[in-house]
This record gives C-alpha cells, sequence and structure tokens, in this order.
C-alpha cells in the first residue's frame, strides 16, 4: 500500500483545513487508519484514528472537538477536518495503515505511512 498525504499549508489560528490520504496499491478497505503529527524536535505523536468500518473513531484529548477522521472506501482516502486550528498544532503530519483493522494509538502498530504534509499555523 502506498500512501499520499496531502492539504497541509499556512493557516491563520482559528482557521481549517483538511487532510487527505490517498492510498494505491491495494484497496485499504480492511485497514484501520491513523493520522499523527510530527513537530520539530518531538515524537511523531498519535492525533486521530479510524477502524476499516468507520464506526469506531479516537482522538487524542487535545484535538477531540475540533478534528474530525472520516474515510470513503470506495475513494481509497482518508480525510481529517482540522476546525479551530491552534499554533500548537503546527506539525508534520502523516497518514499511517495497519492491516488488523482496529484503531491503534502505537505508531509501532502500523503497517504502511505516507509521507507526510506540513501544517503551519501561525497566531
Amino acid at each position: 500500500v502506498q500512501l499520499q498525504a496531502s492539504g497541509g499549508g499556512l493557516v491563520q489560528a482559528g482557521g481549517s483545513l483538511r487532510l487527505s490520504c490517498a492510498a494505491s496499491g491495494r484497496t485499504i478497505s480492511s485497514y484501520g487508519m491513523g493520522w499523527f503529527r510530527q513537530a520539530p524536535g518531538k515524537e511523531r505523536v498519535f492525533v486521530a484514528g479510524i477502524s476499516r468500518d468507520g464506526v469506531s473513531t479516537d482522538y487524542v484529548d487535545s484535538v477531540k472537538g475540533r478534528f474530525a477522521i472520516s474515510r470513503d472506501n470506495a475513494k481509497n482516502t482518508v480525510y481529517l477536518q482540522m476546525n479551530s486550528l491552534k499554533p500548537e498544532d503546527t506539525a508534520v503530519y502523516y497518514c499511517a495503515a495497519h492491516q488488523k483493522g482496529y484503531i491503534y494509538r502505537v505508531r509501532e502498530m502500523y503497517d504502511y505511512w505516507g509521507q507526510g504534509t506540513q501544517v503551519t499555523v501561525s497566531s
């Protein structure tokens, strides 16, 4: 599976962005998907995850109520809608996939990674 993340950019605090993660090479309908982010000098951390059927989602506390993860298995794409962005959301955002179909917060459980897209939120 190849994952291509896009949609990042520069936005003012309070603004919105929608990230997309397009998969190719294999259908991701049976894969659990996640978004992670990595700020400069920090570890890559879990942001949001979605089960293979899209019924279950999970978010890190700092983004609950502001971010929404979704998927369109017909388009082989996963999304991360980010609203009310804050400067502390600034990071490179990565999408990832794993074959078990559930939601995992641990990055070592993921089998495939996209290349990352930069999100910068100015104050």
